[in-house]
């Protein structure tokens, strides 16, 4: 029986894979399998997802440490035509960051009216100008290295919303059907704190190959994808390129013939 037949429970019952997530996560493994299963049940929208595509973006979020309880904001398992997406939150992208030991300052936010005077176009430096009113006209993202490297990124809501309609289906269809059902309908601050954010760390932050950093880099190019064995596939993102990291090298969960002869999985019913 091939994966995409078992049930997310008959997966997390696997003595394999339970076995790796107490290689990933230790004595937490119990609690983080438990929170995989009370999300999905509380989710339709994830019922009807593959459970191994369930499982995958779970593993994701297990090997960067990530809860994903969505009220911590840290990582999301988001469902889109049947199946599961890995998603970052703007928290678990600080974390990652701050995790580095590269970053001594980190942060993202609204911004008012007024509060912004002039970009320089030269330096890319922020003049601040004096609030004039409550209402949101941008969201901007800073970092400052150990190094003392300082950079800001500055998008106005404008432009938000047409990257979220460039790079989210969900979203562009919610604006042609006049529908709340993407992350970005529902909750545009989250998704706009993190998107200046992946935008400064992406183009200025330091991402290189030891262990700290890369789970950085796995983290950005994870995100907002469903993990396959082929690689990443933005089934939200046609505009996206696909990576192609195979799967067991990211998370080396087992693969199906160790599934197939779990004894601990129960057969399906007939």
């Amino acid at each position: 029986m091939k994966q995409e037949n078992f049930t997310l429970q008959q997966l997390m019952n696997s003595a394999a894979v339970k076995h790796r997530f107490e290689e990933i996560l230790d004595t937490s493994a119990p609690a983080f399998i438990s929170s995989i299963l009370s999300i999905v049940r509380t989710n339709s929208k994830l019922q009807e997802c593959s459970p191994i595509s369930v499982l995958s973006a779970a593993g994701i979020a297990a090997a960067l440490k990530l809860p994903i309880n969505p009220s911590l904001g840290f990582a999301f398992i988001v469902p889109y035509k049947g199946q599961a997406q890995f998603q970052l939150g703007y928290k678990g992208l600080i974390q990652l960051a701050m995790r580095s030991g590269q970053y001594l300052t980190l942060n993202s936010g609204a911004v008012c009216e007024g509060q912004i005077k002039e970009i320089d176009f030269i330096s890319g430096e922020i003049i601040r100008g004096e609030k004039i009113s409550d209402e949101i006209v941008g969201y901007v993202a800073y970092m400052e290295l150990l190094n003392g490297f300082k950079k800001s990124l500055y998008m106005t809501i404008d432009e938000l919303r047409q990257h979220a309609e460039k790079y989210s289906q969900s979203y562009a269809y919610d604006l042609r059907s006049n529908r709340k059902s993407s992350v970005w309908s529902t909750n545009f601050d989250a998704m706009a704190k993190k998107t200046v954010l992946k935008k400064l760390i992406s183009n200025f932050g330091i991402i290189s190959i030891d262990q700290k950093s890369a789970d950085l880099a796995t983290a950005l190019q994870a995100d907002q994808a469903v993990i396959t064995q082929e690689g990443f596939r933005y089934v939200d993102n046609e505009h996206g390129e696909e990576k192609i990291v195979p799967f067991n090298e990211i998370l080396d969960l087992p693969d199906e013939k160790i599934l197939e002869n779990d004894e601990e999985i129960p057969p399906p019913e007939e």
